[in-house]
């Protein structure tokens, strides 16, 4: 009965604890976040190379179908046929080709994304546990945490980690 009794008093001890609860403006810390920052102008560049090679390869294509058009008022109908499947063909493959590599393109960036968002987690998590925080929630556009003072905000002390570790 002694052990019954210890044991509902230390629950009930546990339970008076107040939980130790923060949060941090995830927008603002993803925003503020250097590798974040990094990685989006890296896929902005890319992004542009892929639009020029695009456009370049476009405007290669237009000349020679120009050209095929233009051959195939002096071909039989036959021949002026074969060159406008061919070239149909040309315009299939190329545009698969430009459809594989884009699709690769966006893939890489959302695995740093995910990656970015892994690491961004996982550190909230370990300055919680070094810092005694029950919870850390997390504001911003669509979040569940519609006020939170001041004094609970502790998104520059996360960004400071992520961009001291993201330096090294």
């Amino acid at each position: 009965m002694k052990k019954l009794i210890a044991i509902v008093l230390l629950g009930g001890l546990m339970g008076c604890q107040q939980a130790k609860i923060a949060y941090v403006d995830y927008p603002e810390l993803l925003d503020g976040y250097q590798r974040k920052k990094d990685v989006e102008a890296k896929y902005q560049l890319q992004a542009e190379e892929f639009a020029r090679k695009r456009d370049s390869i476009s405007q290669a294509f237009q000349l020679q179908a120009q050209e095929v058009q233009a051959k195939s008022s002096r071909m039989s109908q036959q021949a002026a046929q074969e060159e406008a499947n061919t070239l149909q063909q040309r315009a299939q493959f190329l545009g698969q080709q430009l459809q594989q590599e884009e699709a690769q393109m966006q893939r890489m960036g959302q695995m740093q994304s995910d990656s970015i968002r892994t690491t961004v987690e996982a550190t909230i998590a370990e300055y919680a546990k070094k810092n005694g925080y029950t919870y850390i929630l997390a504001s911003g556009e669509g979040s569940s945490v519609l006020y939170g003072a001041d004094a609970q905000n502790i998104t520059s002390e996360i960004m400071e980690i992520l961009n001291a570790e993201y330096k090294q």
